[in-house]
Protein backbone atom coordinates (compact mmCIF):
# COMPACT_ATOMS: atom_id res chain seq x y z
CA UNK A 1 0.00 0.00 0.00
CA UNK A 2 1.15 3.52 -0.72
CA UNK A 3 2.11 5.76 2.20
CA UNK A 4 -1.01 7.23 3.83
CA UNK A 5 0.32 10.78 3.59
CA UNK A 6 0.89 10.27 -0.14
CA UNK A 7 -2.55 8.72 -0.74
CA UNK A 8 -4.26 11.56 1.11
CA UNK A 9 -2.54 14.11 -1.11
CA UNK A 10 -3.11 12.04 -4.27
CA UNK A 11 -6.84 12.05 -3.50
CA UNK A 12 -6.65 15.85 -3.29
CA UNK A 13 -4.83 15.85 -6.62
CA UNK A 14 -7.60 13.80 -8.20
CA UNK A 15 -9.88 16.74 -7.42
CA UNK A 16 -7.33 19.15 -8.86
CA UNK A 17 -7.22 17.14 -12.09
CA UNK A 18 -11.03 17.11 -12.36
CA UNK A 19 -11.06 20.87 -11.70
CA UNK A 20 -8.50 21.29 -14.51
CA UNK A 21 -10.76 19.18 -16.74
CA UNK A 22 -13.68 21.51 -16.04
CA UNK A 23 -11.55 24.60 -16.59
CA UNK A 24 -10.32 23.36 -19.95
CA UNK A 25 -13.89 22.49 -20.89
CA UNK A 26 -14.92 26.08 -20.12
CA UNK A 27 -12.03 27.35 -22.27
CA UNK A 28 -13.10 25.08 -25.12
CA UNK A 29 -16.69 26.29 -24.94
CA UNK A 30 -15.46 29.90 -25.02
CA UNK A 31 -13.50 29.27 -28.21
CA UNK A 32 -16.38 27.28 -29.71
CA UNK A 33 -18.67 30.26 -29.12
CA UNK A 34 -16.14 32.47 -30.94
CA UNK A 35 -16.19 30.06 -33.90
CA UNK A 36 -12.57 29.08 -33.35
CA UNK A 37 -12.95 25.33 -33.89
CA UNK A 38 -9.26 24.41 -33.83
CA UNK A 39 -8.57 26.13 -30.52
CA UNK A 40 -11.83 24.74 -29.14
CA UNK A 41 -10.79 21.23 -30.20
CA UNK A 42 -7.38 21.74 -28.60
CA UNK A 43 -8.99 22.63 -25.26
CA UNK A 44 -11.58 19.85 -25.49
CA UNK A 45 -8.61 17.52 -25.92
CA UNK A 46 -6.83 19.09 -22.96
CA UNK A 47 -9.97 18.57 -20.86
CA UNK A 48 -10.04 14.88 -21.73
CA UNK A 49 -6.34 14.61 -20.92
CA UNK A 50 -6.87 16.08 -17.44
CA UNK A 51 -9.71 13.64 -16.81
CA UNK A 52 -7.42 10.82 -17.93
CA UNK A 53 -4.77 11.99 -15.46
CA UNK A 54 -7.34 11.81 -12.65
CA UNK A 55 -8.32 8.31 -13.72
CA UNK A 56 -4.66 7.21 -13.77
CA UNK A 57 -4.42 8.38 -10.17
CA UNK A 58 -7.63 6.53 -9.28
CA UNK A 59 -6.22 3.34 -10.83
CA UNK A 60 -2.96 3.71 -8.92
CA UNK A 61 -4.84 4.01 -5.64
CA UNK A 62 -6.96 0.99 -6.53
CA UNK A 63 -3.85 -0.99 -7.49
CA UNK A 64 -2.22 -0.20 -4.14
CA UNK A 65 -5.34 -0.98 -2.07
CA UNK A 66 -5.52 2.63 -0.96
CA UNK A 67 -8.80 4.47 -0.39
CA UNK A 68 -10.12 6.53 -3.31
CA UNK A 69 -11.98 9.76 -2.61
CA UNK A 70 -13.50 11.72 -5.48
CA UNK A 71 -13.72 15.27 -4.13
CA UNK A 72 -16.05 17.99 -5.29
CA UNK A 73 -14.58 20.86 -7.27
CA UNK A 74 -15.29 24.56 -7.61
CA UNK A 75 -16.92 25.92 -10.76
CA UNK A 76 -14.43 26.95 -13.44
CA UNK A 77 -13.94 30.46 -14.76
CA UNK A 78 -16.28 30.59 -17.75
CA UNK A 79 -16.25 34.18 -18.93
CA UNK A 80 -13.22 35.70 -20.58
CA UNK A 81 -12.48 39.20 -21.85
CA UNK A 82 -10.65 38.20 -25.02
CA UNK A 83 -8.96 35.36 -26.91
CA UNK A 84 -5.80 35.62 -24.80
CA UNK A 85 -7.36 35.25 -21.32
CA UNK A 86 -8.19 31.51 -21.44
CA UNK A 87 -4.67 30.61 -22.56
CA UNK A 88 -3.10 32.82 -19.88
CA UNK A 89 -5.32 31.14 -17.30
CA UNK A 90 -4.36 27.71 -18.68
CA UNK A 91 -0.65 28.49 -18.37
CA UNK A 92 -1.12 29.62 -14.77
CA UNK A 93 -3.08 26.43 -14.10
CA UNK A 94 -0.33 24.23 -15.58
CA UNK A 95 2.30 25.97 -13.46
CA UNK A 96 0.14 25.40 -10.37
CA UNK A 97 -0.36 21.72 -11.28
CA UNK A 98 3.40 21.38 -11.73
CA UNK A 99 3.92 22.55 -8.15
CA UNK A 100 1.24 20.12 -6.96
CA UNK A 101 2.88 17.22 -8.80
CA UNK A 102 6.30 18.20 -7.44
CA UNK A 103 4.77 18.23 -3.97
CA UNK A 104 3.44 14.71 -4.44
CA UNK A 105 6.85 13.48 -5.52
CA UNK A 106 8.40 15.21 -2.51
CA UNK A 107 5.97 13.45 -0.16
CA UNK A 108 6.66 10.06 -1.76
CA UNK A 109 10.40 10.61 -1.26
CA UNK A 110 10.00 11.77 2.34
CA UNK A 111 7.88 8.69 3.09
CA UNK A 112 10.32 6.33 1.30
CA UNK A 113 7.36 5.29 -0.87
CA UNK A 114 9.36 4.14 -3.88
CA UNK A 115 6.42 2.83 -5.91
CA UNK A 116 4.59 6.14 -5.57
CA UNK A 117 7.76 8.03 -6.45
CA UNK A 118 8.09 5.96 -9.61
CA UNK A 119 4.40 6.52 -10.43
CA UNK A 120 4.86 10.29 -10.19
CA UNK A 121 7.82 10.37 -12.60
CA UNK A 122 5.53 10.18 -15.63
CA UNK A 123 3.53 13.16 -14.38
CA UNK A 124 6.74 15.19 -13.91
CA UNK A 125 7.61 14.63 -17.58
CA UNK A 126 4.03 15.40 -18.61
CA UNK A 127 4.05 18.73 -16.78
CA UNK A 128 7.22 19.87 -18.53
CA UNK A 129 5.43 19.26 -21.84
CA UNK A 130 2.20 20.93 -20.70
CA UNK A 131 3.89 24.12 -19.49
CA UNK A 132 5.96 24.34 -22.69
CA UNK A 133 2.85 23.87 -24.84
CA UNK A 134 0.91 26.57 -23.00
CA UNK A 135 3.89 28.94 -23.09
CA UNK A 136 4.09 28.56 -26.87
CA UNK A 137 0.34 28.90 -27.30
CA UNK A 138 0.24 32.03 -25.14
CA UNK A 139 3.01 33.61 -27.23
CA UNK A 140 1.11 32.90 -30.45
CA UNK A 141 -2.29 34.01 -29.14
CA UNK A 142 -0.83 37.20 -27.67
CA UNK A 143 1.04 38.05 -30.86
CA UNK A 144 -1.95 37.25 -33.12
CA UNK A 145 -4.84 38.31 -30.87
CA UNK A 146 -6.29 40.47 -33.65
CA UNK A 147 -6.00 37.71 -36.27
CA UNK A 148 -7.93 34.63 -35.15
CA UNK A 149 -7.25 32.93 -38.47
CA UNK A 150 -3.51 33.06 -37.77
CA UNK A 151 -4.15 31.50 -34.35
CA UNK A 152 -6.33 28.79 -35.86
CA UNK A 153 -3.74 28.05 -38.55
CA UNK A 154 -0.96 27.73 -35.96
CA UNK A 155 -3.04 25.40 -33.78
CA UNK A 156 -3.90 23.25 -36.81
CA UNK A 157 -0.26 23.06 -37.81
CA UNK A 158 1.47 22.73 -34.45
CA UNK A 159 -1.02 21.09 -32.09
CA UNK A 160 -2.16 18.10 -34.08
CA UNK A 161 -3.20 14.85 -32.51
CA UNK A 162 -0.35 13.37 -30.53
CA UNK A 163 0.44 9.71 -30.21
CA UNK A 164 -0.55 7.78 -27.12
CA UNK A 165 2.36 7.57 -24.69
CA UNK A 166 3.11 3.87 -24.11
CA UNK A 167 4.84 4.77 -20.83
CA UNK A 168 1.70 6.37 -19.35
CA UNK A 169 0.22 4.72 -16.26
CA UNK A 170 -3.02 2.76 -16.76
CA UNK A 171 -6.28 4.65 -16.19
CA UNK A 172 -9.30 3.35 -14.32
CA UNK A 173 -12.12 2.45 -16.68
CA UNK A 174 -9.89 2.35 -19.75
Amino acid sequence: MAAPRFTDQLNVQIGNEFAAHNQYLACAVHYDALTMPRLAAFFYGQALEERLHAMMMVQYLLDTDAPVVIPGVDAPVSTFDDVVAPVALALDQEKRVTEQINGLLRIAREENDFASEQFMQWFIKEQVEEVATMNDLLAVVTRSKDDVNAIEDWVAREQGAGDTDPTAPPAAGA
